[in-house]
């Protein structure tokens, strides 16, 4: 990718992250794959996320732009997205991330399906636009942040899309949706570069930290039900793992 432009290789790692939740869909939609070993790779995820979160965003945004600035970034991408989620959680795209029964199909709640659709849009786009930033020093994109991405989108499109499947929705709606995110998720990470290319550290410190609040905030309310719906007693020490899986991997030097 080096002789490539580097907004086009924003926008190629984009997909590579978010085509991760197609293959997730895939996973979700032709395996029955048991509902404890989805809970429990939403639970690692989860831990991965919230480590790149921390490490990746939060620190850097810190190290820039100092705590103020960083908190008033975290605190207003968190209550953007809670907002958000909790309007389209009344329209149907409360368990949008469940893999069991808990997703409303069409018939059973009308605009749930639209709502489901939006919703996912909106856990994927923050943390796209993460993968975009993550390039803005020059040295080339964050693996770390990629990888983080990409590891936790993939239970994420598994157990929406067996809750999908399970709900009666069709493939064509159910690829529809994560086919077209995987895209979404392309465009976000070339903005992402594109817009805050000429802006000052400041605020792309600051943006960096509006993203960490809305991911964090995401995690919470939709991956970390789902991880805890079958794994109780386990879900901590999965997610510690995820963790540490992804810490390690910031300390690496990738």
């Amino acid at each position: 990718m080096e002789s490539m432009p580097s907004w086009l290789q924003a926008g190629l790692w984009g997909l590579v992250a978010g085509g991760a939740l197609l293959l997730g869909a895939v996973a979700g939609y032709r395996f029955a794959v048991p509902q404890r070993l989805t809970a429990a790779i939403m639970a690692f995820g989860s831990g991965v996320l919230i480590s790149a979160l921390s490490f990746e965003l939060m620190d850097e945004a810190y190290a820039t732009d100092g705590l103020a600035s960083c908190a008033v970034g975290f605190l207003s991408g968190a209550a953007v997205f809670t907002l958000a989620n909790w309007f389209l959680a009344r329209q149907g795209a409360r368990h949008r991330k469940r893999s069991g029964g808990r997703q409303p199909s069409e018939a059973q709640d009308s605009g749930s399906g639209l709502a489901i659709a939006i919703g996912a849009l909106l856990d994927g786009i923050p943390e796209s636009i993460v993968i975009g930033l993550s390039m803005l020093g020059g040295n080339g994109v964050s693996l770390v942040a990629v990888g983080a991405i990409f590891l936790s989108n993939v239970p994420e499109g598994l157990s929406s899309a067996a809750g999908m499947k399970r709900a009666g929705r069709s493939p064509r709606y159910i690829f529809g949706i994560w086919g077209g995110i995987a895209l979404a998720s392309a465009i976000a990470a070339l903005a992402g570069y594109s817009v805050f290319a000429d802006s000052p550290p400041e605020v792309v410190a600051a943006t960096m930290a509006v993203a960490a609040g809305a991911v964090l905030a995401m995690v919470v309310d939709t991956m970390i039900p789902e991880a805890f719906e079958e794994t109780h007693d386990f879900a901590g020490m999965i997610t510690v793992l995820g963790f540490l899986a992804a810490f390690a991997l910031s300390k690496s030097g990738i």
